[in-house]
């Protein structure tokens, strides 16, 4: 079992930036792949990022590619998502997830075994 929180949401205006945080529990945090995903309301959730277990793979959904940085500390069993230049359509509510299945698939949802609870990001124009 993972338990995992998420934090860091805020409201900032455009072009502000923040930086979410997803703190893990229980199992060995290197042997999972992260992911953050978003949903906004009355959307589907949707892939914003993933970086893999060593931190040797990140891959981005286009609408956060050269904006937001995945990264990971796992000496700190965290995980951090640092999104720049954020506009408001960036608006939604948060997830971090994690996934011990091997390569690819990514960007979907049901291969996370574990999620956070969600923190919300507003972006104000």
């Amino acid at each position: 079992q993972v338990q995992l929180v998420d934090s860091g949401g805020g409201s900032v205006q455009t072009g502000g930036s923040l930086r979410l945080s997803c703190l893990a529990s229980g199992r060995p945090f290197s042997n999972y792949g992260m992911g953050w995903f978003r949903q906004a309301p009355g959307k589907e959730r949707e892939f914003v990022a993933f970086i893999s277990g060593n931190g040797g793979v990140t891959s981005y959904a286009d609408s956060a590619k050269g904006r937001f940085t995945i990264s990971r500390d796992n000496t700190k069993n965290t995980v951090y998502l640092h999104m720049n230049s954020l506009k408001p359509e960036d608006t939604a509510v948060y997830y971090c997830a994690a996934r011990s299945t091997g390569p690819g698939g990514w960007s979907t949802p049901p291969t996370y075994e574990y999620w956070g609870q969600g923190t919300q990001v507003t972006v104000s124009s």
